[in-house]
């Protein structure tokens, strides 16, 4: 694994000769905060050797080099996840490629449904902690160079990025949640009574995705931050039947203002 690892990440530096700063994985219908980036070099993910390739719609497919708040980015316009199929260490594969590429930090934004009776639809949440319910990426042997075996998870998103990002929404006017985010496996939206489950576990939100992410760039010891997008309610009296071209429109009206943030937030970085 980690030969095939330094193979992509190889191939990759040597076509871009780019050093990268800074990690960035785009969600559903998020991938618009791309032309907010100068961007140097694109390569779609079918010409990436090892690289998966996304099958879902609203996932581009394409790893973009340049420049977001005057530091060198790599961000994935399209994410992996298990429900394609994909063994977990395939959906994180990219993580574990743009920490050999030089990545100092990881940013993450999503889609997903409010289990918080106070969220409404269009809310931004900041991820200050997850529970998740995929399996493991780090199940199978350890790669002692990129990590340990037993990583520690007390900060998986990183506070201080966490208190940047909330001083930067409230300089903006722009209300913003805190919360805690569960990572199911999909592709099923949940029922009622799932939902009704996740608020009971602690969860304000519920996604497909990434925890795992999250996981192994922690494994490597990255600092991460992480921002939901809430796209529909899975509360009480809320629950209405969603398709995943309306979760598309509502992640691209909230994207402006997530765009902000993170721009603003990697130039504090």
């Amino acid at each position: 694994m980690l030969q095939t690892i330094k193979e992509t990440a190889s191939f990759i530096s040597n076509k871009t000769k780019f050093n990268a700063e800074i990690g960035i994985i785009l969600g559903t219908g998020l991938g618009g905060l791309v032309s907010e980036i100068h961007i140097q070099h694109s390569i779609p993910y079918n010409e990436i050797p090892n690289f998966p390739v996304s099958t879902v719609e609203g996932h581009s497919g394409r790893l973009i080099f340049g420049t977001l708040g005057n530091k060198n980015v790599i961000a994935m316009q399209g994410r992996f996840h298990f429900y394609e199929g994909y063994t977990m260490e395939k959906v994180t594969f990219p993580v574990r490629v743009m920490k050999l590429l030089g990545i100092k930090n990881l940013i993450v934004s999503n889609a997903s449904g409010g289990v918080n009776p106070d969220y409404e639809v269009g809310d931004l949440m900041i991820i200050e902690d997850h529970i998740c319910l995929i399996p493991n990426p780090l199940i199978g042997e350890n790669i002692d160079e990129l990590g340990p075996r037993f990583p520690d998870m007390s900060e998986p998103y990183d506070k201080n990025l966490i208190k940047l990002a909330e001083d930067i929404a409230a300089k903006n006017n722009l209300p913003v949640k805190k919360g805690v985010y569960i990572a199911l496996t999909g592709p099923t939206l949940e029922t009622p009574s799932e939902y009704k489950y996740m608020r009971i576990i602690g969860g304000d939100t519920v996604g497909m995705s990434t925890a795992p992410e999250v996981i192994v760039a922690r494994h490597m010891n990255i600092p991460c931050f992480a921002m939901s997008v809430i796209t529909d309610l899975g509360v009480p009296g809320k629950i209405q039947k969603v398709t995943h071209e309306e979760i598309q429109k509502v992640s691209e009206l909230a994207e402006p203002k997530l765009t902000l943030i993170i721009k603003e937030l990697i130039s504090k970085i």
